[in-house]
Parts: structure tokens; sequence; C-alpha cells
């Protein structure tokens, strides 16, 4: 039970953090992690009691169960009608611990413009620069993903990818752990700020493909994971702390 609380928790940070860097069109997005050992998964809700992400608290978060049906929380606090993007990954993917919907407007201008967010830094960002050339998936449609039918298909576009784009409507990112899918979601925005940026100056150009080779590690063969994600992680959770 202490450990549920603490995912409780966790979750609630997730959603302070992304709103508190405006990621999402509030009251909307929601961030969830899997039960451990059950077909069950903890949830930003919705409804008419609802705290746009950045207030959630751990009230805010709901049980539901792997058909999207509330299983445990308040009442006035309802099911995200996109539930099934989170069940359908977790049905479909047992590596996958957390899941964030969002949905920041630099990464949807790109998504409706069909431009491709390119790789323009390196030493800058290497984890971020290895999610751009290796991590992102595309869902062509601009639906809410409101049923089973949609949520199987949406997970089949994402695949295995840790992030996907979807169309006029926003990102969602999967991950081991709730630390490792949220700040999936921040660099995968972060780069699109960049790309965008960059082309108000003048004509973007992606740096030498013999740099992105060592920087992502296919030279050495080296983890994906960011050496720095922990520190991360505490940055943003230490930008809550100064409210």
């Amino acid at each position: 039970m202490a450990d549920l609380s603490k995912l409780r928790e966790q979750v609630a940070q997730s959603c302070r953090i992304l709103g508190k860097l405006n990621l999402t069109k509030e009251p909307s997005g929601h961030v969830s992690a899997r039960v451990p050992g059950e077909d069950r998964v903890l949830i930003k809700a919705r409804g008419p009691e609802e705290s746009g992400l950045r207030f959630v608290s751990a009230r805010d978060i709901i049980t539901v169960d792997f058909n999207g049906k509330k299983v445990a929380g308040d009442d006035g606090l309802d099911v995200p009608q996109e539930v099934f993007i989170h069940t359908w990954l977790y049905k479909t993917r047992p590596d996958v611990q957390c899941v964030v919907h969002v949905h920041p407007l630099t990464v949807v201008l790109f998504t409706i413009c069909n431009k491709p967010i390119q790789p323009l830094y390196g030493a800058y960002d290497p984890s971020g620069l290895r999610l751009i050339v290796e991590g992102l998936a595309t869902y062509p449609r601009s639906i809410t993903v409101s049923n089973e039918k949609l949520g199987e298909e949406f997970a089949k576009a994402m695949g295995d990818k840790p992030a996907c784009l979807m169309r006029g409507h926003g990102i969602t990112s999967a991950g081991p752990n709730v630390e490792d899918a949220t700040l999936t979601a921040i660099k995968l925005n972060d780069a699109a700020v960049i790309n965008y940026q960059a082309s108000l100056l003048g004509t973007p150009e992606p740096i030498p493909q013999e740099d992105i080779d060592i920087l992502v590690g296919k030279s050495r063969g080296s983890s994906s994971k960011s050496v720095h994600a922990g520190s991360n992680w505490r940055y943003y959770c230490k930008l809550l702390d100064e409210e």
C-alpha cells in the first residue's frame, strides 16, 4: 500500500511538472502508471471535480482496469476519454510502466505542417538527440482515441517507440518508470522548440551523421538511458518546491 501511495504521488508530480512547463492545453492531458502485478492503472482523472495538470494532487489519481473502467477514486472524478491510449500500451507492451499524453503547442505545429523534427544539436543534449533519431513514431489521425478499436490502432502505430507524434493533437510518451516517460515528453518538446526557433533565424542544418553516430552510442554500443536522468528529474521536482 505504501508503494502504491508513492506511485500515485509520482504520477501527480509528473502532471504538475508538465503543467508548470506548459506542455499541455489545460486542463487536458493525463499521466498514468501501471499497478505492479495487476491489470490496473493509476491515471489522472477528468470530470467535474478534476484539477488541471498544473495543480494535480494524489487525490486526482484514480484507478482503472485494463478495460478502461474506474474501480477506485473519489466521486466527481471520471475516467479520461482517451484512457485507451494508456490501457492498450500497457496490454501490448510489458516493458511500459508509465504513459504520458499531453498537447505541447510547438510539437502540434510540426505535426500540422508535416515538418520533421530534425537532429539540430549534439552535445547540447545527447539523450534528446537519440530520441529524435531513433525514437519517434507517428499517428496520422487527429481524432480522440476514445474506444478500444482506436486504442489498438494507436498502439500499433506507436509500436515499440518511446514517443509518438499525434497529428493535430499532441504526443504520447512511454517508459519503464514515471521519470523516464516524463523526461521523454519534455525532451521531445525541447527539440521541437529549438527546431522552430532555428527556422526563424534561417535554414536549420542537421548535425553531421558522424557526430550523430558517436553521440547516440552507435560507435560504442552505449546505453540509450541518460546518465543524468535522475538529476534531471530532481531538478524538475525542485521547480515545484519553489512555488
